[in-house]
């Protein structure tokens, strides 16, 4: 009989025998092919058995390993199992009523099927993995039937089937493709021609069926696309696209309402640049390029679209790469932002901290010296001393003001703001625990200041804040017009609350931190900044008790303003200038308001010796207490304090008391500051003060300012 198999002895079986074990191991089962006392069984019934007892076990499992060979899709309405159920059907036939002949039989059974791929779209190559499938399921199916072993001539019987199929499915494959590439020879070059180029093209009808596309299609997507041909996209497309899980770039699901060929046949127009991300079955992630173009007839009707697929993969994973370089160059500047602040800072506070020791050494020797012997040389010597410290400090504020000598322009907050987020983003993302910004700017308008330094600004407390959360969280960013003149930038922060101790020493220059020693520094150096713009810098912990928020508050400029050349900075006797005649009798009762106590006891004490009345508050709070309670002749205001600073204060001691002699006494420079904060004072008085100047400016009375009209006081230290 054609099926006979070869001799079977201790040494192995025959060739067809050795093939079929091979392919039941490429199976995966688990079954032995018994060599040695091989029991006597017919082959042909043992197939036969098998084919009626589990035809329909067969045809699913081969159903499933042709899918998974192939990467077909499964389409609603397309059944892979009836065509091979009915070769099945057709094999147990054969057997059954036709054993002796079944081998040469069963080939013309299945020559049809070759033309049958052939009309749906099938390769040569995916009707061998078909067959390929037929084998090893049936091995399969068998040894688990039979204990897990296959008996050689049962495997050769098998194989001999299998490939005499495969070649009676081939040659009839191949007939009826040379059958059309002569009949429609210039269609098949054409064909061939798409087939080689790197862009997919699919055709589809006017009611959205598919009616062509071209082997890279397949190629592209990584699923072979014979399923959608010749069926409507609703039906057909939808299972391709979750086969692949098609997604946007951004990672939204990728629809059939998407497809452009559709929205080109909706909108009668073309429509292109659609990118599509696949999941290809060998694991790789693929780029596509979708575009449509609508296809008119002659008549002017509309005869369907065409849709191209073009591979942008290598385009996109170099546009990602750029991107990652870009992200790590924003986050590198805006490190080198923050530390070349912080190494120029600790420079100069470096170089100031030695002076200042070397100065603060002679002080505590002429101390040592005149308490062991009173000499008036000593008091001059260290009145001279005193003298160079506050050079010193006159020098580092010139240093500061030279540095900072830029051309002030009408900065957009709101774009200054996403600016500087995208310069501080990398070093607040890229890490073990990522701080990410809620931001929510209110269009609040334009501020006078210099941009490079508002944008450093900016980065550099988007930095502060994220330090405080070393667990990562959400910085919150918003912009507020707060009335007509002024704007509030506000980052909050999730760490921890200071306390109210904490906060008052925040921007104290010279406050010692271990945790972070320049911390203070920057933040006093940002605030000085701040004001020369005409604005505060101040912090506070929110409503909601939790995080801490950095506040700055600016002067806006008004719509229509026109953009002049910088002001001058205002000279000393500008500054000094009193404002007009407003005091109407000779001061004696004076409020001195600073939160450093010492300072402001030493003042009290001074101004006490010269015959003034002096009261002492500690904070601004005390000091409208006391002033509601007591009209006072003049007030001396510290510049910086924590809750509210001098020139606020001056603002609501001003409405309380117009005709009041108001001066600001401050270590800081304020030739930076607004017009409408220097006219709430009558002088700025820096420290450490010429007390001599201070009494010839109290002691004026108002004929000498009514005379002077907006003179200078004479004898007042130059102002900070």
């Amino acid at each position: 009989m054609g099926w006979a198999v070869g001799v079977c002895n201790a040494g192995g079986v025959g060739m067809a025998g050795r093939r079929a074990g091979a392919r039941v191991a490429m199976a995966g089962a688990r079954v032995q092919l018994a060599d040695l006392n091989v029991p006597d069984v017919n082959p042909i019934q043992a197939l036969s058995h098998l084919l009626q007892e589990e035809r329909e076990r067969l045809a699913r499992l081969w159903a499933k390993r042709l899918r998974a060979e192939t990467y077909d899709v499964e389409v609603p309405g397309r059944d892979l199992r009836a065509p091979l159920r009915r070769l099945l059907d057709e094999l147990a036939r054969l057997l059954r009523d036709r054993p002796d002949d079944v081998v040469r039989l069963w080939p013309e059974v299945v020559r049809p099927h070759g033309a049958f791929r052939y009309t749906q779209n099938f390769d040569p190559e995916d009707l061998t993995r078909e067959f390929k499938s037929l084998e090893e399921v049936m091995l399969h199916v068998y040894a688990r039937r039979n204990g897990g072993f296959i008996e050689p001539q049962v495997a050769e019987l098998v194989a001999e089937l299998v490939w005499e199929a495969d070649a009676a499915a081939q040659a009839s494959y191949a007939r009826i493709l040379k059958t059309e590439e002569v009949r429609f020879r210039e269609a098949a070059v054409m064909e061939s021609v798409l087939n080689q180029v790197d862009v997919g093209i699919m055709l589809a009808e006017v009611d959205g069926t598919v009616s062509f596309a071209t082997p890279p299609v397949s190629r592209l997507m990584g699923v072979p696309m014979r399923a959608v041909v010749g069926g409507r996209a609703a039906n057909t497309i939808n299972p391709v696209l979750t086969q692949v899980n098609a997604r946007h770039l951004t990672g939204e699901p990728f629809r059939l309402a998407d497809m452009p060929f559709l929205r080109a046949l909706k909108e009668k127009g073309p429509v292109r640049g659609v990118m599509m991300v696949v999941e290809r079955p060998g694991g790789d992630t693929a780029t596509l390029e979708l575009s449509a173009t609508p296809v008119w007839e002659e008549e002017g009707e509309l005869a369907g679209a065409i849709q191209t697929f073009t591979d942008r993969t290598e385009a996109v994973n170099k546009t990602k790469a750029l991107q990652s370089a870009h992200g790590e160059l924003r986050r590198l500047q805006g490190r080198l932002l923050q530390r070349t602040r912080q190494q120029a800072l600790g420079q100069l506070a470096s170089g100031a901290a030695h002076a200042l020791n070397n100065f603060l050494n002679v002080l505590r020797l002429r101390i040592t010296l005149l308490q062991r012997e009173f000499k008036p040389e000593h008091l001059e010597a260290l009145d001279k001393t005193v003298q160079q410290i506050g050079e010193l400090v006159a020098r580092l504020q010139e240093f500061n003001i030279q540095r900072t000598q830029e051309q002030p322009t009408d900065v957009p907050v709101d774009q200054t703001v996403r600016e500087a987020l995208e310069l501080a983003r990398g070093e607040l993302e890229q890490r073990e625990h990522p701080v990410y910004v809620d931001l929510d700017l209110g269009d609040a308008g334009n501020v006078r200041a210099d941009t490079g330094f508002f944008r450093e600004l900016v980065v550099n407390l988007l930095l502060v804040s994220r330090d405080r959360m070393e667990t990562g969280g959400r910085l919150h960013v918003s912009t507020r017009a707060d009335g007509a003149s002024w704007l509030v930038l506000r980052i909050e922060d999730e760490g921890t609350p200071y306390a109210p101790d904490e906060l008052a020493r925040l921007f104290d220059p010279l406050r010692r931190d271990a945790s972070a020693p320049q911390l203070s520094l920057f933040l006093a150096v940002a605030r000085a900044q701040v004001e020369r713009w005409g604005g505060e810098l101040t912090a506070e912990v929110p409503a909601s008790g939790t995080g801490t928020a950095f506040v700055v508050r600016l002067p806006r400029v008004h719509e229509g303003a026109v953009s002049t050349a910088p002001r001058p900075e205002p000279s000393r006797a500008e500054l000094m200038r009193p404002t007009g005649p407003r005091r109407f009798q000779q001061t004696r009762s004076v409020l001195v308001v600073d939160d450093d106590l010492d300072n402001a006891r030493m003042m009290a004490e001074v101004l006490g010796e010269e015959g003034y009345e002096v009261q002492v508050a500690h904070s601004p709070a005390v000091a409208l207490g006391m002033w509601d309670r007591r009209r006072y002749d003049a007030a001396l205001l510290d510049a910086v304090m924590p809750e509210m600073s001098g020139w606020e204060l001056a603002r609501e001691l001003r409405k309380k008391t117009p005709q009041a002699l108001l001066a600001i006494v401050t270590g800081m420079d304020v030739r930076g500051q607004n017009r409408a904060n220097l006219a709430l004072v009558d002088a700025v008085f820096r420290k450490p003060i010429d007390v001599g100047a201070l009494d010839d400016f109290l002691g004026q009375s108002d004929t000498a300012v009514a005379s002077e009209n907006g003179a200078s006081t004479s004898g007042s230290a130059p102002p900070a």
